[in-house]
């Protein structure tokens, strides 16, 4: 763990140090500015750009608000995340994207200094888990998760391990392990069954985990075992009622088993959810025209077309048009 925290406090050091280079000041160096005066937001903005980083952040909160031009509102802004990244004012960071997230959703500027600004967040507070609980099950957890990032299997798989010897009633982690066994490349039928253990192993510590369910299900649906496969995946949507991907499984595993009329329902109900997913369509277009509804079919094949045009889609979740 230790290893990866300090990449990330690098990581974070970089990027303040990058923001005020080139700025003509330097922050420690600067002389104080009274903060008793009100300023405004082209000083706020000047004293920033300076690197009077503690002095600008009101002045510039205050920069933000509707009677002011877009784009000085923009750069109050941009400023006010890096300046309150820089003091370590995580609130006012907050602030500061959510202000900018409301006016300027759509500015790509904006949405890559959000999302550094996001990445710079969850570094300082996995800093503090690390400094605060080094050995807590969560600080285990965090590792365990950038290991499987960087491809780590083994080392990743070691950590959950040592949580489970530490708590084997622990939460989440035998489906963790599970995912990070499947995601494991190459994994052959020996390491497939030792991840269904694991999910087995989660639903008798939470019988609510819908996304066990659901790879259950997946892996049953994989084996060609239809009823298995039905059962985890209705089990799923039933226990995550906007789980679209289960009400899909469910579907097509039903088509599997050439139960087509019962496929429509689940089908429809994904469809709602996720509209834009082009194997639902196709999916509900086979048990369409299996059952004789061909005018409806052909719509919802028509869409598949064209939300799959140009694009590189995966498997199809049915047959297609006959």
């Amino acid at each position: 763990m230790c290893s990866y925290l300090k990449t990330i406090c690098i990581f974070s050091a970089m990027s303040v140090a990058l923001f005020f280079s080139g700025s003509g000041a330097n922050a420690q160096q600067s002389k104080s500015v009274s903060t008793g005066v009100k300023i405004s937001p082209q000083q706020a903005i000047a004293l920033a750009e300076q690197g009077h980083c503690r002095e600008s952040i009101s002045a510039l909160k205050n920069a933000m608000v509707a009677q002011f031009p877009a784009e000085t509102r923009k750069k109050a802004g941009v400023l006010g995340v890096r300046c309150s990244l820089a003091v370590d004012d995580r609130n006012a960071t907050l602030n500061f994207i959510s202000s900018l997230s409301r006016q300027f959703s759509q500015d790509p500027d904006v949405l890559y200094v959000i999302v550094h600004a996001y990445s710079d967040l969850s570094a300082r507070t996995a800093q503090d888990l690390a400094r605060t609980a080094p050995q807590s099950i969560a600080a285990h957890k965090l590792n365990a998760e950038a290991l499987e990032e960087q491809g780590k299997w083994q080392p990743a798989e070691l950590e959950y391990e040592w949580i489970l010897h530490k708590d084997p009633s622990a939460r989440g982690i035998h489906f963790l392990l599970g995912r990070l066994l499947l995601s494991e490349p190459n994994a052959g039928p020996d390491v497939k069954e030792r991840a269904k253990q694991e999910f087995l192993k989660e639903l008798q510590i939470d019988p609510s985990n819908s996304d066990a369910q659901f790879i259950l299900g997946e892996l049953a649906r994989e084996d060609g075992n239809w009823d298995e496969a039905i059962s985890r995946f209705s089990k799923a949507a039933k226990l995550n009622p906007s789980f679209a991907e289960a009400y899909l499984g469910w579907g097509v595993s039903l088509i599997g088993d050439k139960k087509y009329q019962e496929a429509i329902p689940p089908l429809r109900i994904a469809e709602r959810l996720t509209p834009a997913n082009p194997d639902i369509h196709n999916a509900l277009g086979t048990a369409l025209v299996r059952t004789g509804q061909k005018e409806e079919a052909e719509k919802e094949f028509a869409i598949h077309r064209s939300l799959s045009s140009g694009a590189h889609p995966g498997a199809s979740a049915g047959e297609g048009p006959q």
